[in-house]
């Protein structure tokens, strides 16, 4: 009767922590650049450091890609760290290329940095950054594919495609159990690079209601 069973994701020897542990990689990825960033440029809002930037002749385009270029060391590092720790402190099984997965994760921090950036924008105070996150946090969490979209209502599963960690878990899933490269999640990673183009869009426009000129 089993004779031609297949495993789809990793082999019979395959726990559960292994199959989640893509997807939080790229959660903590989320969570950690997101707090930092959004915390970091809310409390320059905030100090009266953004508004002297925004009374000068600089493009508020140069200042959104100045901050992602200083925050992105900060998302670089993060990532690394994570998928390090995940990989070789962890002891994960990477059937794919290390290479790919740090690709993966890097881009996402990007994503990270750019929505923390977005959400500051809305905040008056740290107190209000922290209420944000439950509403950040909260559907990244369920509706990304730790708990199986395909077991959920359609309401749900749709929510789920629109939330950047669905497309990053995915692919770093598929690079880690399946050995899938690049090319092979080229979609999830078209995907994360519109939101990255989204959200940066979106900062340029949050930083025109603090401009005073």
């Amino acid at each position: 009767m089993y004779e031609n069973w297949e495993s789809y994701y990793g082999d019979s020897d395959t726990g559960f922590f292994d199959k989640i542990a893509p997807i939080l990689m790229s959660f903590f990825t989320f969570f950690f650049v997101f707090l930092i960033s959004g915390m970091a440029l809310l409390k320059e809002r905030t100090s009266g450091t953004l508004d002297r930037l925004l009374a000068t002749p600089v493009k508020r385009s140069d200042i959104v890609f100045g901050y992602m270029l200083g925050y992105g060391v900060l998302a670089l590092l993060q990532s690394t760290l994570i998928s390090t720790v995940g990989i070789w402190i962890l002891h994960l099984d990477v059937v794919g290329n290390l290479f790919d997965v740090m690709v993966i994760s890097v881009l996402f921090g990007f994503v990270a940095l750019a929505f923390g950036l977005l959400m500051s924008t809305f905040a008056s105070s740290e107190f209000q950054m922290m209420q944000m996150l439950p509403l950040v946090i909260v559907p990244q969490t369920f509706f990304s594919g730790i708990i199986p979209l395909d077991s959920m209502a359609t309401w749900v599963q749709i929510i789920g495609k629109i939330l950047p960690l669905t497309y990053a878990g995915n692919a770093v899933s598929g690079i880690i159990m399946q050995g899938y490269n690049l090319a092979d999640v080229s979609g999830d990673i078209m995907a994360l690079l519109i939101f990255l183009i989204v959200l940066l869009i979106a900062n340029i426009l949050g930083l025109k209601r603090y401009r005073k000129v």
